[in-house]
Order: structure tokens, then sequence, then C-alpha cells
């Protein structure tokens, strides 16, 4: 699939890091390096715009390595790029550690996956289907 991209950031646009990964890495677009403070939030621009075709949405997630080494996260993971969306990527971050966080130009902050999705219009009914799990939810199976 051909996605249009502008790139105003100076970093090479993302790519796939291995050969089955399903998300591409998204730098940081800086002027001057940031501290996120812990329980801070911060809208980190990317210098990227995209045009996804009409049945597509990009998800922006978190990075596992930035999780589990320094606790940071998105605020809103995953976050939703619309199709009819023209703005700037950028990336909602939020320190959940203790400590302070240095972000600089360049940085791996977040991943972007591009994924299918659905249009749905709701069917009003009167009864649902069935099933073995029925109304149980939020722990019912003791596990």
């Amino acid at each position: 699939m051909k996605i249009n991209i502008i790139n105003t950031s100076e970093h090479p646009l993302p790519q796939y890091e291995t050969a089955h990964a399903a998300g591409m890495d998204l730098r940081a677009s800086l002027t001057e390096e940031v501290i996120l403070k812990p329980l801070q939030r911060l809208l980190v621009p990317t210098g990227l715009f995209i045009e996804l075709p009409i049945g597509y949405e990009a998800q922006i997630r978190p990075r596992s390595g930035l999780a589990y080494k320094h606790g940071i996260s998105i605020v809103n993971a995953p976050g939703t790029i619309d199709a009819d969306y023209r703005g700037e990527i950028k990336v909602l971050l939020v320190n959940l550690s203790d400590t302070d966080f240095k972000i600089v130009n360049g940085d791996r902050i977040a991943q972007m996956v591009v994924a299918k999705h659905e249009t749905v219009s709701w069917q009003t009914v009167e009864q649902l289907g069935e099933t073995a799990r029925g109304e149980g939810g939020y722990g019912h199976t003791g596990k």
C-alpha cells in the first residue's frame, strides 16, 4: 500500500525495523530538547503529515522499550489518526515514572500501525444472540 506523506522533519520516513513488524517508529521533531517530568503530559511533534485512504486509520502506540525502561507511554493509547485528518502527527506522551525523562530531536517516541477498519451502521433489535459467556465480564472467569 502506498500512502502520501509530507516530511518536514530532518529525519527519515518511518520504517519497519524488522521484516514482520506491524509498527513503524515515529521520531520527535524538536528544535531543542524537552524534559518530561513525572506524571506530566506533552504533545510531541513528528514533522509528519499523511493522507490515509478511506477505510484506514493510523494507530499511534507506545514503544515497549520506553514503557518498560522509563515508564513513558501515550495518554490516549492507541491514538487514532483518521483518514480525513491532514494536520501534523503529534504524540501525546506521559511520564508514568518518578524521574524526569529527556526527549531530544530524533528520539523514537512511539510507533504507528496502519490498519483497515469497518464503518458500521447500527441495527436496533429486541434481543441479542446467546453465547456461553453471556453477560459475564470484568473478571467473571476468576482468573
